[in-house]
């Protein structure tokens, strides 16, 4: 019985226990509405939708910044690799103009080694020149002495003599200048052909020198067409002379060199001084309205100053002084009351930088020399370095040497063939420059006396080789040669070689006219030479012959 009770009474708590409706929350599940159940799902799907982009976009990021990465890095190494290449370039790029700048400096030596005098690089004659029978050695000689060799004394006593009266008239001219304003003028040097003693035909002719300068506090400076700015090709040889005052910079400012606009306005300088009084600078022999000398303003001051200074001394001398040629500065001419003359030219000419250069105001001028580019434009002139070469190479040859006898007896055949039959393009400068490249290119014992016959036809084929290719190069522009002796300014021997014959490309009827004088002088050379060995008096012509030099 009790154990009947307490089955009845545990199974009863058991129903009870378990009753849903007793702990609806904690014991059991009450059936959800299935609308909740759906925006539940809803709402979870939405989640992991979001969820979803939120990864894709950090996914993307990240591809993103690997290809960024990928992308930097393949154009590091591609720069590497460029830089690699333009390094090989720029390399590869030196080489090859060191090449070309050492082969051009070959070629430019090689025109002076090419004047050696070899069978084969003289042979470039016509046809006049094969059938010519040159004078021989006996004869020769006896030309020279009877001809040439007594002209040495006359042109001594004709140095000594315009020597002195130069350094007494340059002594009056600068007592009768503005010290504070004028021109200062220096002592005159001897140059050309008087002074090398290798001149031959009369009338006898003195070139003087006479550099000057600017008053303080003024300066003097150069440009030439080497110096790096480019010049046309009729302008090499030249250069133009600046008027600046001592205190301005060397480089100058832009607005002195370019045209400012008038709203412009350069800080660096005040109007007041930007520009100076253009009376002031035609004072100091510029031209108009520029800062540059003007060869013709020097030319007239020139000429005016001398005619002052020879009113001063005229009363010392017994002799007449005169201009005997308007167009250059200094060509002066002594006549003295027996009706005899003396000719000398004295011309001023400006000082390049600290060397022995000059820049002349007028230079002597013959059938190939056209005008200048302008009054500004000054010609280099290398006379004195050329004096001074040939004394220093006359140093090296053997005693009484043939070269200054050459280069007597060419230049006297020449002139005399020119007398017959009309002046050429070729002038006594030309034929020094070839003496002078052959001087440097022969051997020393290859000018020794009995050697005058061979030496005279190697400068006749040398001439007639450059006659031949219009080409006769400057002596002393582009030579790389030029004894260290000389201190010659390496700028001129690192430029380009100065063609001579350049003019004869584009004069063709003076070219046609030089070379039918040469070859007729070449077939007249015997007669000319055979007929002036005897004694007959020189006849002296009117005017003044002018040198070049």
């Amino acid at each position: 019985m009790p154990v009947g009770i307490f089955r009845v009474s545990l199974l009863v708590l058991t129903a009870i226990v378990n009753h849903p409706l007793l702990f609806p929350k904690e014991n059991g599940t009450v059936p959800e509405d299935p609308q909740d159940i759906i925006q539940k799902m809803k709402e979870r799907e939405e989640t992991l939708r979001l969820e979803q982009l939120r990864l894709e976009r950090e996914i993307a990021e990240q591809e993103a910044t690997q290809k960024a990465l990928e992308k930097a890095a393949k154009v590091v190494e591609e720069s590497e690799k460029e830089k690699v290449r333009w390094d090989m370039w720029t390399a590869l790029s030196m080489v090859i103009f060191l090449l070309i700048e050492l082969w051009r400096q070959d070629f430019q030596e090689g025109i002076w080694q090419d004047t050696g005098g070899e069978e084969d690089d003289m042979a470039v004659l016509g046809k006049a020149f094969k059938g010519v029978s040159f004078p021989d050695k006996a004869v020769l000689a006896s030309f020279y002495e009877k001809r040439i060799l007594g002209t040495t004394g006359d042109m001594a006593r004709m140095r000594e003599m315009v020597e002195g009266f130069a350094d007494d008239l340059l002594e009056a001219l600068r007592s009768v200048c503005n010290r504070d304003a004028d021109m200062e003028v220096e002592d005159c040097m001897g140059v050309g052909s008087m002074y090398e003693n290798w001149r031959v035909r009369k009338p006898f002719v003195c070139d003087l020198i006479v550099p000057f300068a600017p008053p303080e506090p003024y300066c003097f400076r150069s440009q030439t067409w080497c110096s790096g700015d480019s010049f046309p090709p009729d302008e090499q040889g030249y250069g133009t002379i600046k008027v600046c005052r001592a205190d301005e910079a060397v480089t100058g400012c832009i607005c002195d060199k370019t045209k400012l606009g008038e709203d412009m306005l350069c800080l660096l300088h005040s109007q007041a001084n930007a520009t100076r009084p253009s009376r002031e600078m035609e004072d100091l022999l510029c031209f108009k309205n520029t800062q540059y000398l003007d060869a013709d303003q020097v030319m007239k001051w020139f000429q005016i100053a001398v005619t002052k200074a020879w009113n001063r001394i005229s009363h010392k001398y017994e002799f007449d002084l005169s201009f005997s040629l308007l167009d250059s500065p200094g060509a002066l001419k002594i006549k003295f009351r027996s009706g005899k003359s003396i000719a000398f030219n004295l011309t001023p000419v400006v000082q390049y930088e600290n060397s022995d250069v000059y820049f002349i105001s007028h230079f002597p001028r013959s059938s190939l020399a056209g005008d200048l580019p302008s009054s500004t434009h000054w010609f280099l002139t290398f006379a004195v370095y050329e004096r001074r070469f040939i004394q220093l190479v006359s140093k090296t040859l053997p005693a009484n040497a043939c070269h200054v006898s050459c280069l007597q007896i060419l230049s006297f055949v020449h002139g005399k063939q020119c007398s017959l039959t009309g002046p050429s393009g070729l002038t006594n400068y030309h034929l020094k420059t070839v003496m002078l490249h052959l001087l440097q290119a022969r051997p020393s014992q290859d000018w020794a006396t009995e050697k005058l016959e061979a030496r005279l036809q190697d400068m006749l084929k040398f001439l007639e080789k450059c006659l031949h290719e219009k080409k006769l190069y400057h002596f002393f522009i582009g030579n790389g040669k030029v004894p260290a002796e000389l201190g010659f300014p390496i700028i001129f021997q690192r430029a380009e070689p100065l063609n001579l014959f350049r003019p004869f490309v584009l004069q063709r009827d003076v070219y046609r006219k030089t070379v039918d004088t040469f070859h007729e002088m070449l077939r007249n050379m015997t007669t000319l030479i055979n007929e002036y060995t005897v004694h007959i008096p020189l006849v002296q012509t009117n005017g003044i012959h002018k040198e070049s030099f």
